[in-house]
């Protein structure tokens, strides 16, 4: 075997060979970032709607126990990244993003009628795990997409922008259900008439994709789906070892809003804490991205692992609703990066099979978010501050990994000066 002799920063070319010709931008971005941007503002806006209530709905009107909570939603993680490598190299294969991404938009709407029709524990269930599917389709080709049109000097801060746009949705969510909770009372019916409610926005968000022009790709038809993880990059391989121990502490949100019921949030008051975390996300994702595209993503990424590492030390010993406050806008930051950049630094380092690395990195991550949630779950039953401490381990254990493979670096081989490995 060849030793490594050392590490230099990755040369990444001046200009992406995959960037489209250009075009004039808008507050900074390419056009078509704004507008795949608004198709995701309208479906988180349907989206979070009902996740903003679904944990406490499915415990306390549907009659649910928190175990089962974390193996829903850890199979709801689970089903978010099951179709996500098949998407990303069906994606690169043919060339095409749109058609996958509309078909994974277009799958999460029908989903929603499952709540129409049953509000018991089963179909609630179902509806969980099936809307995520959608979701597992539509982000490799979309994502793909997002960076053929975002220059790379800007990446981060495209990235960040898409990112804001999709949660200025999740931040009015919350609103509306709060504001239809508030006036129409806490009862199963006003449960029914939020969930009619939030059909409207996804439909319009399939509107507004299928009028976007494309930007498709080069094919590869003739390349396996397994043989594709031969080509990706060494530097994104490194980066998914450190992601997947990180993903074994980044269980359900769905305790985040449990842990602020058992400190004295009422549910609609915790809807508003939702709403919270999501404007932190907004303000974030864009800031965060233009300090990646400063100072360099790797550190971004890093940072993100710390912030999650003191946050969930946070809510382990939370004892008041202002701890609990300040918690959900540290946990909005975190997301922004973790939602925005580890995208962002996977199309730098991973120029062209974006949509099956982007793929490959969200199934790897969501099959063990399973585990992850169901750990937590268990270890909620025992005893609640335990499953943030261990999350808190898990991130540290991330974090030193993430410092030793050092994946923004290529490694230089001794035998042969100049070849990376």
């Amino acid at each position: 075997m060849p030793r490594i002799a050392g590490t230099v920063p990755t040369p990444f070319p001046l200009k992406d060979p995959m960037l489209p010709d250009s075009a004039d931008k808008k507050f900074g971005v390419h056009p078509d970032v704004l507008k795949l941007g608004l198709v995701s503002f309208l479906t988180d806006l349907s989206s979070e709607m009902i996740f903003s209530v679904f944990a406490i709905f499915f415990t306390t009107i549907a009659g649910a126990s928190a175990a089962l909570l974390g193996m829903v939603e850890g199979l709801a993680d689970l089903s978010a990244s099951s179709l996500n490598y098949l998407a990303g190299w069906l994606s690169d294969r043919t060339g095409k993003r749109k058609v996958f991404a509309l078909a994974g938009y277009g799958f999460s709407t029908l989903a929603k009628v499952i709540l129409l029709v049953s509000s018991s524990v089963a179909g609630l269930s179902v509806f969980r795990v099936i809307e995520r599917l959608g979701k597992s389709f539509r982000g490799p080709p979309r994502d793909a997409w997002l960076s053929a049109v975002a220059d790379k000097d800007i990446r981060g801060y495209s990235f960040g922008v898409h990112k804001a746009l999709d949660k200025a949705g999740a931040v009015l969510g919350p609103l509306v259900a709060y504001g239809l909770l508030s006036w129409l009372g806490e009862g199963a019916s006003t449960y029914r008439i939020l969930f009619w409610v939030a059909l409207v926005p996804a439909a319009l968000s399939i509107v507004v994709l299928s009028l976007i022009k494309d930007q498709p790709a080069v094919q590869r038809r003739r390349e396996n789906m397994f043989a594709t993880w031969n080509t990706l990059s060494p530097a994104f391989k490194r980066y998914l070892v450190a992601a997947g121990i990180f993903s074994l502490a980044y269980f359900s949100f769905g305790f985040l809003l449990l842990r602020a019921h058992s400190v004295g949030f009422a549910v609609k008051d915790i809807v508003l804490l939702y709403a919270l975390f999501n404007i932190a996300f907004v303000v974030a994702a864009p800031l965060t991205g233009k300090l990646g595209d400063k100072f360099g993503r790797a550190r971004i990424i890093m940072l993100g692992y710390l912030i999650y590492l003191l946050m969930s030390l946070g809510f382990a010993f939370a004892t008041t609703r202002w701890h609990v406050i300040v918690l959900f806008i540290v946990y909005g930051v975190f997301y922004a990066i973790d939602e925005a950049q580890s995208k962002a630094f996977i199309a730098d380092i991973e120029l062209e099979r974006r949509a099956s690395a982007i793929g490959l990195y969200n199934f790897v991550t969501g099959l063990i978010y399973l585990p992850a949630s169901l750990i937590a779950g268990a270890l909620w039953l025992m005893h609640p501050a335990s499953a943030f401490l261990v999350a808190a381990c898990l991130a540290f254990a991330a974090l030193a990994v993430f410092l030793y493979l050092r994946p923004d670096q290529v490694r230089v081989l001794t035998h042969s000066p100049g070849k990376l490995d």
